[in-house]
């Protein structure tokens, strides 16, 4: 996955518990979006709009049913959608993204037991070949919408950071960017015990005990020093902090080139929003990534201790290919890439969003994974890189409805007639 903090979403990231290429411009889907408007260093005021209802549910009548996947929870058939298809660059973008992710998708296990992998092979040829300028016509023809549970959609927004970094130690650079260690080891709990399957845990051998890895306040206080895990290093240990809760960023180096890293593991301790944290002792109002920023420096010893109360680490490897990449093991596709539960919807599925919020309504695809991505039509948006997809992925919190768009004829096996 791309910025794995868990992968998480940023606001919600920091609120509530805890991701990617050039700058594309705004969805030109639809009539066209005003652009949003700057309302301070970094933020981007919110565009309003007025979402579409959620439909009426109709929930299976067995209460037997596991509802921790999108077939238990239950699904309705949504309307028609050739009238909903925003046409333009959002559609377009679209249509890129699904486009890479077919070779995953047509192969992959469905955990939301929503599609097989046979269902996507038509849609799938068809879009190897189909013109970009008609993206929202290929969308209405193969696909058809369901919505999984009630349909009430909460969507936040990620970026990849760029920060300032050096390749080695020197003034002005001291922040370590570490490697994943050798001893950091996964336990899948499922081979111990049936009744753990699907869970697992990480951390390190010490003498003849399995116990947690280190935190991440041990750190930075320097455990992991002098053993040649230090992949690069960091300006500024505030903007390092962020670009973990992202899990993927660039550092602009001081020879005026580009390094890329995306995450490479995570040291298993959870995850602690300090956004919450900071407000419930009044520390700051609104709660924004650039509200966090400004206090965390203002107040770096506190802040240093703040960000500590979050034990968890993110490790870092050098991106050299394309990227950076989703849990699809693609590229993410700024303004076209969300991150959704792979429990709720097909990776690789089009999703489509009627928010309160202009600048993230319309088609997108399922790409990605983040660790506060959990649950039915929860969704973290992708905007790129730069101070326009920072400030859009900053603030991103948005309400309204969503439906998954699955192959036409799958529906059929899952929704009440």
């Amino acid at each position: 996955m791309m910025r794995r903090q868990s992968g998480a979403a940023l606001l919600a990231a920091l609120l509530l518990s805890a991701c990617a290429g050039g700058v594309i411009p705004p969805s030109a889907g639809g009539p066209a979006a005003p652009r949003p408007v700057p309302s301070g260093e970094g933020a981007t005021r919110p565009v309003p709009a007025t979402p579409r209802p959620t439909l009426p549910v109709d929930l299976p009548a067995d209460p037997a049913l596991d509802k921790s996947t999108a077939a238990g929870m239950g699904v309705t058939r949504g309307p028609d959608i050739a009238s909903l298809m925003p046409s333009g660059e959002r559609a377009r973008l679209a249509l890129q993204a699904f486009r890479l992710s077919c070779p995953t998708l047509m192969r992959r296990a469905d955990q939301s037991g929503l599609t097989r992998g046979a269902d996507w092979n038509n849609s799938c040829a068809a879009a190897s070949s189909w013109p970009e300028a008609s993206a929202s016509e290929f969308f209405a023809r193969y696909f058809e919408a369901v919505q999984v549970g009630d349909g009430t959609a909460f969507v936040t927004g990620y970026y990849e950071p760029e920060i300032a970094g050096s390749r080695t130690q020197q003034p002005g650079y001291a922040v370590p960017i570490y490697r994943r260690p050798t001893d950091l080891i996964d336990v899948d709990l499922g081979q111990f015990n049936d009744a753990l399957k699907g869970k697992s845990i990480r951390g390190k051998v010490q003498g003849s005990k399995f116990v947690p890895y280190d935190e991440r306040s041990q750190i930075v206080a320097g455990t992991l020093a002098g053993r040649g895990l230090e992949l690069a290093y960091a300006a500024d240990p505030v903007e390092f902090f962020f670009l973990q809760v992202q899990g993927s960023g660039r550092l602009n180096l001081p020879g005026g080139g580009v390094m890329r890293i995306g995450y490479d593991g995570q040291n298993g301790r959870d995850y602690t929003g300090i956004g919450k944290l900071m407000k419930d002792r009044g520390l700051i109002q609104a709660g924004s990534m650039q509200d966090i920023m400004q206090y965390l420096r203002a107040h770096p010893v506190e802040g240093a201790a703040i960000m500590n109360e979050n034990k968890s680490f993110v490790f870092f490897r050098e991106l050299t290919g394309a990227g950076p990449l989703g849990a699809l093991g693609v590229p993410v596709t700024p303004e076209a890439t969300v991150a959704a539960d792979p429990k709720f919807i097909p990776l690789g599925a089009p999703v489509l969003l009627s928010l309160d919020r202009s600048e993230p309504n319309g088609i997108w695809i399922a790409q990605d994974t983040g660790g506060a991505i959990k649950g039915a039509n929860r969704f973290d948006s992708f905007w790129g890189a730069g101070a326009r997809a920072r400030g859009i992925a900053g603030g991103m919190s948005a309400r309204g409805s969503a439906l998954i768009l699955l192959p036409i004829g799958s529906a059929a096996r899952l929704a009440k007639p």
